[in-house]
């Protein structure tokens, strides 16, 4: 079971480059978005994204030609924010620099690329930290003439979903999963609002259900849903994904089954991981990977031999 359902969702709504570029497309300044040749826009992975962007989730770097010559890029670095970041500046700069680094050492010749910074924030409230790289130094020091050109400077262009209806969601050029998209992760942290909203997205569920692949991607969002509405409010998901047809009906029952056993499993894993490290005192990287990835019937092995064995090798044997 996935510990960041958000960064999950996010990446399976934006990570295909027609589909960031879609947003991109909403939320850059008119100017920058006619200079992009945006039947070039690709993913970047790889030699361009090191280990620490890399570990996460949630951030999609993307490449783009320029219109104004063949060797002309950009770059856009997508990220999402459920909580705010007063260092969210500093962390973009961090990633940039990353990027640089990395474009350099296989182009060495070559001009860097501009590094575009998007966040698309879905802060309970609305994102009310730093939006420029500015405002993470002090006013006064950057108020001696001639300082503020001497130290980087850049600004984020924030998405703030806290501050967006479900009308100006729905208006947006976006494929409708994209936009259910958006709307959960505005939604995630009220179930309440979300519940209060489904009707409101019923028409665009069906529409997402009826699409090539539809099945998936319907199992993505009700599957976010079932992980962030929380126990008390099952029963009122459940009667209002019922609505949308018996298709939606089963789709759903499945997922909580499958929800349900997961859970079972984790439970089981977090129970045994607490034995092991009681009896032995610690639980290395090798072994913790074992665990996690053990099938049931495994688990079942490592807990009868547990009472017996003398060491974490004898428990994990073969």
């Amino acid at each position: 079971m996935t510990s960041r359902p958000h960064d999950a969702l996010f990446k399976s709504a934006f990570e295909a480059p027609a589909a960031a570029a879609a947003l991109l497309r909403e939320l850059l300044p008119t100017t920058v978005r006619e200079a992009v040749a945006w039947q070039t826009l690709d993913r970047e992975t790889g030699s361009f994204v090191d280990t620490a962007l890399a570990d996460r989730h949630s951030d999609l770097l993307f490449s783009a030609r320029l219109r104004t010559g063949d060797h002309a890029l950009l770059y856009f670095l997508l990220e999402h924010q459920s909580t705010g970041d007063p260092v969210m500046p500093l962390r973009m700069l961090s990633y940039q620099i990353r990027i640089w680094d990395r474009f350099r050492k296989l182009q060495p010749a070559a001009w860097i690329p501009p590094v575009i910074a998007v966040l698309v924030s879905h802060v309970p409230g609305g994102w009310a930290t730093s939006r420029s790289f500015d405002d993470m130094f002090d006013p006064e020091v950057m108020a001696i003439p001639g300082l503020a050109a001497l130290v980087p400077r850049f600004s984020m262009i924030v998405d703030d979903l806290a501050h967006l209806s479900n009308g100006d969601l729905s208006a947006r050029s976006l494929a409708a999963f994209q936009k259910l998209a958006l709307w959960l992760l505005r939604d995630a942290r009220d179930p309440e609002r979300l519940l209060a909203n489904f009707g409101a997205w019923s028409s665009a569920l069906a529409e997402v259900q009826r699409a090539p692949a539809g099945i998936d991607s319907f199992a993505t969002l009700v599957t976010y849903m079932f992980r962030v509405v929380g126990p008390m409010n099952l029963d009122e998901l459940r009667v209002k994904i019922r609505q949308l047809g018996p298709a939606a009906e089963e789709a759903a029952m499945t997922i909580a089954e499958y929800l349900h056993e997961e859970g079972r499993k984790e439970g089981r894993i977090a129970t045994l991981r607490s034995l092991l490290v009681l009896k032995f005192q610690t639980l290395d990287a090798d072994h913790e990977a074992r665990l996690e990835a053990a099938t049931p019937e495994a688990l079942d092995r490592y807990t009868e031999r547990l009472l017996i064995a003398d060491s974490l090798a004898a428990v994990f044997e073969d």
